[in-house]
């Protein structure tokens, strides 16, 4: 029997436990044994197997062992083929219509701030999936707990992402962007010069999300009428707590199962905004976030906005949480033509550049 591709077998278990929101320890023993077998001479790695000695080298553990045996034999994993069998249902026909129109995502996270993995897993996992093109948007400088990249950072991951392109499958491309703070005034946290470089920035509010309510609609609506804002992220700031206890770690700073309410502001006067600036309302496919809830998705959408249906992932098992969004934004009555990443990258960036 042909032998599999042990390394492939790993990543995709560690992708199928990020996307059913499993402990982050479990995602990261199996990744971590694809790296370090990923390093091995192919004939190593089989004489390793055979010889019962995988788990003498760092992160490769008895379960991890037995799969890449398995794979050499030429047979699926056990490990795998119960990921496989287990999966959720299908998504009903219109979520699935919407989930195929999708052609990227415009809100990621690498290790680069609170990601817990490189540039490069994300994109190939984005790959896997069969998306155009990426989004990266990292977070900016006054999210110091996320490790939000200063003006400095940001260039250099500029010049990253275009080394990264150069090497990834042709008709796939990594997107420059930002996820930067709407500050206490409603400006944006990074240098303007450095916004107007980037592909996509999408803006969120991430402090002081117990403000007032006119407060946060001054705030909100300054923000919105910048012209290098096209996302609006989250924008009620909730969290539902709807992801299991104990999932922690990389990948998830900033992201523990806990409540938290929406901030209070007028709906109706930043969904307007949204529309005269034409910035487009994210709709969040966290499952802790679910932002907004689908009574403003409602208004949004009656209200004529664009929408991003993004996954603010930071780990490439979770890019595939778009099919929650895009299960909410079907229940909404949400179409395809109102979804900005339903379009080509082309097309997205004649859009953001055409912000006055």
């Amino acid at each position: 029997m042909k032998a599999r591709d042990p390394i492939a077998d790993l990543r995709r278990i560690a992708f199928l436990l990020e996307r059913a929101n499993e402990a982050t320890y479990r995602v990261r023993a199996f990744r971590s044994a694809a790296r370090s077998l990923a390093a091995l001479p192919t004939a190593e790695l089989a004489e390793r197997a055979k010889a019962g000695t995988l788990t003498e080298l760092s992160g490769v553990g008895d379960v991890t062992a037995r799969c890449v045996a398995e794979s050499l034999a030429g047979e699926e994993p056990v490990y795998l083929r119960r990921l496989v069998a287990t999966e959720g249902s299908d998504l009903d026909a219109e979520a699935t219509a919407l989930r195929t129109a999708l052609l990227g995502d415009c809100h990621t996270h690498s290790d680069w701030s609170d990601g817990g993995s490189p540039v490069e897993e994300m994109a190939l996992a984005a790959v896997e999936l069969g998306h155009e093109y990426l989004v990266l948007t990292d977070h900016s400088p006054r999210l110091t707990v996320a490790k939000g990249l200063t003006a400095d950072r940001l260039r250099r991951q500029l010049d990253h992402v275009q080394k990264v392109n150069a090497a990834l499958p042709e008709g796939f491309r990594i997107l420059t962007g930002i996820e930067v703070d709407i500050l206490a005034d409603g400006s944006l946290d990074q240098d303007e010069k450095l916004l107007a470089r980037l592909d996509v920035v999408v803006g969120s509010v991430h402090s002081g999300l117990n403000d007032e309510r006119s407060k946060m609609t001054r705030r909100m609506l300054t923000a919105i009428a910048n012209p290098h804002l096209d996302i609006l992220g989250h924008c009620t700031g909730r969290m539902v707590s709807s992801r299991p206890a104990g999932v922690t770690g990389p990948g998830d700073r900033g992201h523990r199962a806990r409540t938290r309410k929406e901030s209070d502001f007028d709906a109706d006067a930043v969904f307007a905004a949204c529309v005269e600036h034409d910035v487009a309302v994210e709709i969040n496919s966290r499952p802790e976030r679910q932002d907004p809830p689908k009574r403003l998705i409602r208004r949004a959408l009656e209200a004529g906005c664009r929408f991003a249906i993004n996954t603010d992932a930071h780990a490439p098992g979770q890019l595939d949480w778009q099919r929650f969004g895009c299960e909410r934004a079907a229940r909404c009555g949400v179409p395809a033509d109102r979804v900005v990443n339903t379009w080509s990258a082309e097309r997205l960036l004649d859009w953001t550049h055409s912000h006055p």
